[in-house]
């Protein structure tokens, strides 16, 4: 037979609850803070450095007074800019690496990029090398084929941009298009 008497004891004693060390807890709530804010600090100063490594990529040109008619316009997002071919070393010079809105327009004197709330900019149809689609550009992967990708070159560099549609079934045409433009435009020079 067992004995109930240990357990009413048990039952009987009761404990008060801890009280809780607010000083301390307050403690880890600054730090924490304080940590979360050294980390973002360091973030922010990391981008500032990284525009002012790329300084020496020139203005961005404005889109010209007479474009001519639209081939083709898009709506969408703007995702960033990178080395062309590296897909993760993101320019964010003259704001080609701020993520915006994006008006894409596709005329025979170029692509115009209206950017409400960032920097516009216009890559003159000479300028633009290639159009394809991709998985990824720095902060921003897709799936297969995602992503329009058009590589341009400013201030002796090549710049990949990359543009999603909010219909993503119009990134085959921006990409015929455009490759069929450039394809015709280096022909012409080639005479």
């Amino acid at each position: 037979m067992t004995s109930v008497a240990p357990v009413i004891l048990l039952a009987a004693e009761k404990e008060s609850a801890e009280v809780t060390d607010w000083a301390a807890r307050v403690g880890w709530v600054v730090g924490l803070g304080l940590f979360v804010a050294l980390v973002y600090w360091l973030m922010r100063e990391g981008w500032k450095w990284r525009g002012t490594l790329q300084s020496d990529l020139p203005e961005l040109p404005g889109a010209p007074e007479a474009p001519g008619p639209a081939r083709l316009s898009l709506s969408g997002r703007y995702h960033g800019s990178t080395t062309a071919g590296h897909w993760l070393d993101r320019i964010v010079a003259h704001g080609l690496g701020t993520r915006s809105r994006v008006e894409l327009t596709l005329t025979d004197a170029g692509l115009d990029v209206v950017r409400p709330g960032a920097a516009d900019f216009f890559v003159p149809l000479a300028a633009l090398h290639e159009a394809r689609l991709d998985k990824g550009i720095a902060g921003k992967v897709l799936t297969e084929g995602g992503l329009l990708v058009v590589t341009w070159a400013h201030g002796g560099k090549e710049i990949d941009s990359g543009f999603r549609s909010d219909h993503a079934a119009e990134h085959n045409e921006w990409v015929d298009t455009l490759n069929d433009m450039i394809n015709k435009t280096e022909t012409e020079g080639a005479r």
